[in-house]
């Protein structure tokens, strides 16, 4: 499975999660597809960074991106809550910080902390996904060449996010559902062949904004 492939299906999953918000205005069994699509952006994130010709460049396109997406993402939101967080762009662009600062760290350990404090970080600013997004980047890029440290880690990354909201919510059955489809991005993820395939390398960076303003549109016309 080319990573053109992999992007596919993050970029139909997504679309699904988000039509069940301005379907629904609320969580739905939708959203239950939508769990595949962030572990396999985080994915695309660890190659990226393998496969950049320049990192400088990949974290500026990631943060411009992230500023341009801001506005969508806000009204996109404002079907469904009256909160505040930042997009996934932000959380993506935090990841790839993480990634290059711990491999610039000579100790590991103050490596750790740092990509640590940018997990908190990303939680305290409210971006999308918060310490999980930045955690989960992080997990694939240090394990990429060891596939069952890498599902470990991950598979236990899901359970910290998800046990303790299923345990808080008086064992609220579809907390633990988002947790397996959400683990279970793992198999596409594993497919993963190595390869590029077709060069799309602006298509989440245009369908995201794009997709989440029509969207908005469609439930207010609409629903």
């Amino acid at each position: 499975m080319s990573n053109f492939i992999l992007k596919i299906i993050a970029i139909v999953t997504m679309f699904i999660d988000h039509l069940g918000y301005a379907l629904y205005e609320k969580f739905s069994p939708l959203n239950y597809i939508g769990r595949l699509a962030f572990p396999i952006f985080a994915f695309g994130i660890s190659e990226g960074y393998i496969h950049t010709k320049s990192k400088k460049n990949y974290l500026m396109r990631l943060f411009l991106f992230a500023i341009a997406s801001q506005a969508p993402f806000m009204f996109f939101e404002s079907m469904f809550t009256n909160g505040f967080s930042l997009n996934i762009f932000f959380t993506l662009f935090i990841g790839l910080v993480a990634i290059i600062g711990y491999e610039q760290c000579k100790n590991k350990y103050v490596g750790l902390l740092l990509v640590a404090c940018l997990g908190l970080t990303a939680d305290a600013l409210h971006m999308d996904y918060g310490y999980f997004g930045v955690f989960a980047i992080f997990i694939f890029h240090i394990f990429k060449d060891k596939k069952l440290f890498m599902n470990l880690a991950f598979i236990g990354l899901c359970l910290l996010k998800y046990v303790p909201l299923y345990i808080s919510y008086n064992f609220y059955l579809p907390y633990l559902i988002l947790c397996l489809c959400t683990i279970l991005s793992l198999v596409f993820i594993n497919l993963y062949n190595g390869k590029k395939g077709l060069n799309t390398k602006y298509l989440l960076y245009g369908f995201y904004p794009v997709h989440l303003i029509l969207l908005y549109l469609f439930n207010l016309l609409f629903v």
